[in-house]
């Protein structure tokens, strides 16, 4: 009996390794241990002429050595990027694109992508898209943990094409896919209108080429108002141009430092404002946790100045830098490259900005429109002014 039931037991054991369809054979080949990159990549190649029965895109093999090479930094912010991606980050950095009209953020930790600001008017608005929605898909693709960047690229298309995104939706997470039409879309980056009390409010949802004139000219029509106070609101801004950032605050700090850099080798860079503009009316900055990198260069330097105050909560973390290399071949890398401090020599990466006055948002369901945080920023300018 008992060899009967080893038997069976051995039957089963080998049922179960068929059901499963995996085993290890052992190929025969035997890898030094100081083998070269080469030599293994070769092997591998090898293994995969000899054995694979899909298709192979020896292109698309390529491309996954390069992006792994550089994931392998593991450093969420340094990215590889195939032609087309590269194409598409430079028409992103320039704020006009073929694309849907949305603003994307991403959790590092959990890595879902939520859509932060849609466009009035933009195709993603046209098809039903709504701010805070929760993105999983893009047509059949997953997309959450996936390189924000990638996933852009998954989004943007050739004007006139179609694009399925499935969005969650609400606190019951509700599952939504809609059909949005690509089209060009110039990012409106910047909003502006004269509240009470002649406060001036402006919102600059990202830094990009085309947000210096739009902020330009925001400021100058609401100082046309006879504005007395500035509310800007940086919540959900993600970032953006390093530049872009620093000649807009250039436009209201006093004469000094606007932000500085340290790279590798502790080589410091500084940006300066000059004593030709600044602003002579109180300030309110208003962050949230998605207000990232040039968002919290801008706060930061409001705040060490001391001529305006910080209201909302904690900002995202993001103190360092990074920079886009072009390899000649239609591909890209970026790279972060050094970590940036505020005027007073303040490094709040992994940190963020601490507000002057801490609010946490509480949406109201009787009157959507309603936003506590602006309301307190209304009261402290009042405040001040």
């Amino acid at each position: 009996m008992k060899a009967k039931k080893n038997f069976l037991q051995g039957a089963l054991f080998g049922a179960l390794i068929m059901l499963c369809g995996t085993g290890v054979v052992s190929c025969g080949i035997r890898l030094s241990e100081d083998a070269s990159s080469e030599e293994k990549l070769s092997v591998l190649k090898g293994l995969i002429d000899e054995n694979y029965i899909g298709d192979v895109d020896e292109e698309a093999l390529e491309e996954g050595i390069y992006k792994g090479y550089i994931q392998g930094l593991e450093d969420p912010y340094s990215v590889y990027y195939n032609e087309e991606e590269t194409k598409d980050l430079y028409e992103t950095t320039e704020g006009e694109y073929s694309g849907i009209g949305a603003v994307l953020s991403q959790d590092l930790e959990s890595g879902v992508i939520t859509l932060v600001q849609i466009y009035e008017d933009s195709p993603a608005a046209k098809a039903g898209l709504k701010d805070n929605d929760i993105l999983t898909k893009v047509g059949d693709i997953e997309v959450t943990g996936m390189d924000l960047s990638e996933v852009v690229t998954y989004i943007k298309g050739e004007k006139g094409t179609d694009v399925d995104l499935t969005v969650l939706r609400g606190e019951d997470a509700e599952e939504i896919t809609v059909t949005a039409t690509r089209d060009t879309v110039e990012a409106q980056t910047v909003k502006y209108e004269m509240l009470e009390g002649q406060t001036g409010y402006l919102s600059v949802s990202e830094f990009d080429s085309v947000t210096y004139a739009q902020y330009e000219e925001a400021l100058n029509e609401l100082t046309a108002q006879g504005m007395t106070g500035l509310i800007v609101d940086l919540r959900n801004n993600p970032g953006g141009n390093l530049n872009t950032v620093c000649e807009m605050l250039d436009l209201v700090l006093p004469k000094g430092t606007i932000v500085y850099t340290e790279d590798k080798d502790g080589k410091r860079e500084t940006a300066t404002s000059d004593d030709e503009h600044q602003i002579n009316v109180p300030m309110v900055v208003l962050v949230n946790g998605n207000s990232a990198s040039a968002s919290e260069i801008y706060a930061g330097a409001i705040q060490d100045y001391g001529i305006g105050k910080i209201v909302g909560t904690q900002t995202y973390g993001k103190g360092v830098v990074q920079q886009i290399f072009d390899l000649g071949d239609g591909t890209s890398v970026k790279l972060t490259i050094a970590e940036y401090f505020t005027p007073n020599g303040r490094s709040i990466d992994g940190e963020g900005i601490t507000p002057d006055v801490e609010v946490e948002y509480e949406a109201d369901e009787n009157n959507p429109e309603a936003d506590n945080q602006l309301e307190k920023a209304l009261e402290v300018m009042k405040e001040e002014q």
